[in-house]
């Protein structure tokens, strides 16, 4: 299983999930930073966007507190149907991006990560809990709260971060 968790984790930071390599990450490492969680995929028609827009926002807010996590996922189309090596061969030389990358996972169904279940939880409009394609965003505050969910098709350039790394301090 690619991640684990808690049985009702009260914040993100309760679950520990697997990076590209296997190895367990405690997502508590990331306490007091802003985050960024996508489900990528290296085949969708987003991915050239997306990952050149991310990475601009992540060189560019990194040293304010922001990580940006990426979770490659292969339920959408099988546009992401390499091995966890063969991802992040793909984004590190074709992208390099420094931002980390995680074992691929479902996102929905009953095998989703447990983490997209926690971060599904909220009220998300008309599509209810599922995420509905490849580049899902959501950003987490400080406290490891999902305080927004993006669309796929929300370009990285218009979540304006600057106003929201200020305001997601888990008020």
């Amino acid at each position: 299983m690619a991640s684990q968790s808690k049985k009702n984790p009260e914040s993100i930071y309760d679950l520990t999930i697997k990076d590209a390599k296997g190895n367990d990450v405690d997502l508590s490492i990331y306490k007091g930073k802003v985050l960024l969680i996508v489900n990528v995929a290296s085949k969708c028609g987003m991915t050239n966007s997306n990952y050149t827009e991310l990475n601009q926002l992540y060189e560019k807010y990194k040293d304010q507190g922001l990580e940006l996590l990426a979770f490659p996922c292969n339920q959408f189309g099988e546009e992401e149907p390499g091995s966890n090596d063969q991802i992040a061969e793909f984004v590190c030389t074709r992208f390099r991006s420094e931002f980390p990358i995680f074992d691929k996972i479902d996102v929905n169904g009953d095998n989703a990560s447990p983490l997209y279940k926690y971060l599904k939880l909220g009220k998300w409009g008309i599509f209810g809990d599922d995420i509905q394609w490849n580049f899902a965003k959501f950003l987490v505050s400080k406290d490891g709260q999902v305080v927004h969910r993006y669309y796929p098709t929300t370009s990285p350039f218009s979540l304006e971060l600057v106003n929201n790394m200020k305001n997601t301090n888990g008020a």
